[in-house]
């Protein structure tokens, strides 16, 4: 591993609205949040990197956290906690107060909590390809479910359209170039990057590829349901 610093960076506000208390809702007999702290501390323990800190405004969460052994170093500002907030923001303020501290990380793993399934082996994926490559980020992809330029379509004045017109007719899904989901299993993009930046595509971003059923992204009460399954059919599959 290259010596470069690393942070874990884990987000999480109280309230929900697709699913309510989704981040403290019980999965598989621990707090949904709890999942992802512990496979934090693994991911830790195994690469030696620098910190994990939470960001959140939630009382429930921060007791949780502190619990576990994780820091909480400080309390997110309810302005950057709504359901509108822009979670780029929320980076960016986690990073200023990092760098404010005396700490400059070189590099920030986000784990977002609504993805209790990832692999920790794909996360340390990610982690190792940012190390390597001269890049401004490393995100997740799986195979998608549906193809802009097969299947997806938008809809005008009642007219339906494909949404991206191929420059040559496709028949079949397996002749439309291929695309992917991006999934929230894990980020690594550079602080600098994140502090000068608003968004993540004007950068040099790189990807790592998972298995779809390991990043299933919890928004509302049938994603939950459908990772509780998903959970148990992938221990079995162990």
């Amino acid at each position: 591993m290259s010596k470069k610093k690393f942070v874990i960076l884990i987000c999480a506000r109280k309230g929900s609205r697709g699913l309510k208390n989704k981040n403290i809702k019980n999965f598989h007999g621990k707090p949904l949040v709890s999942w992802t702290l512990k496979q934090a501390k693994e991911i830790r323990e195994k690469l030696s990197l620098d910190r994990i800190i939470v960001s959140t405004n939630c009382k429930k969460i921060i007791k949780i956290s502190k619990s576990e052994g994780i820091e909480v170093p400080f309390v997110r500002s309810e302005k950057l906690s709504t359901s509108k907030s822009n979670q780029w923001l929320v980076w960016k303020h986690a990073i200023n107060f990092l760098n404010k501290d005396g700490f400059y990380p070189d590099g920030v793993i986000i784990l977002p909590i609504t993805t209790p399934l990832r692999k920790i082996s794909d996360v340390i994926k990610c982690i190792k390809l940012f190390s390597k490559k001269k890049c401004d980020g490393v995100i997740t992809v799986a195979d998608a479910f549906k193809n802009p330029f097969f299947n997806m379509v938008k809809i005008k004045n009642g007219n339906v359209d494909i949404l991206i017109k191929p420059k040559k007719k496709i028949h079949n899904r397996q002749q439309a170039p291929k695309v992917y989901d991006m999934t929230s299993v894990a980020f690594v993009i550079s602080s600098k990057f994140i502090l000068k930046k608003n968004t993540l595509f004007p950068g040099k971003i790189k990807s790592i590829k998972v298995d779809s059923t390991t990043a299933t992204d919890i928004d509302k009460i049938q994603d939950f349901e459908i990772a509780k399954f998903l959970k148990t059919y992938n221990e079995k599959k162990i």
